[in-house]
């Protein structure tokens, strides 16, 4: 087998997913731009932009290396997904920092609430 099929037989579950990572890649970027027109947005509306255009690029690739068995764009396309979930993951753990964050201060206002009229 030469290098050009095993691109192409690898490619295979990727490529069958590139209409969603397409779809998700254009919603992501219509909800940056959407995020844009508020004012906390505009700080972190590039972000699901950036995310966006990675996922899209993604699709893009992996169809021209299933096409044509081109090792680089595999690699590429590859890469766009690495980056894509590298910043997701970040993304989450920035979530849910804020949330223990904001459930130690909620409970410790309760705790002090009820104190008072305790």
């Amino acid at each position: 087998m030469e290098e050009k099929d095993y691109v192409q037989e690898l490619s295979v579950p990727i490529f069958q997913s590139k209409g969603w990572l397409k779809f998700v890649g254009v919603m992501s970027i219509i909800y940056g731009i959407i995020t844009c027109f508020t004012l906390i947005g505009i700080i972190i509306a590039w972000l699901p932009i950036w995310m966006g255009i990675m996922l899209f690029r993604a699709g893009s690739s992996i169809e021209l290396a299933q096409s044509n068995g081109d090792k680089e764009q595999f690699i590429r396309s590859l890469s766009s997904l690495k980056t894509y979930f590298i910043i997701q993951g970040v993304l989450v753990l920035i979530g849910l920092i804020v949330m223990v964050i904001a459930l130690i201060v909620t409970g410790g206002s309760m705790f002090a609430l009820f104190s008072q009229f305790g």
